[in-house]
């Protein structure tokens, strides 16, 4: 992932590019924003992932009744 070849040194500056650009006061509403929004990004590829799963199921099992 992405986040995997980041090091130490670029997420520092990453965080102080951050904190210039938005201040300490909104920094934690911020950062709260941004893990509500990857925790339902997560939760919908989930779903979207369960509901493949359900369809290719689905799609096995009709095809099954059709051969015999």
């Amino acid at each position: 992932m992405f986040i995997g070849s980041l090091g130490p040194w670029e997420l520092a500056i990453i965080f102080l590019i951050v904190l210039i650009l938005f201040g300490g006061k909104k920094l934690p509403g911020v950062a709260r924003s941004i893990g509500s929004a990857i925790t339902e990004f997560k939760k919908g590829i989930s779903g979207a992932s369960v509901s493949l799963d359900e369809s290719e199921k689905q799609e096995k099992e009709d095809t099954k009744k059709k051969d015999k």
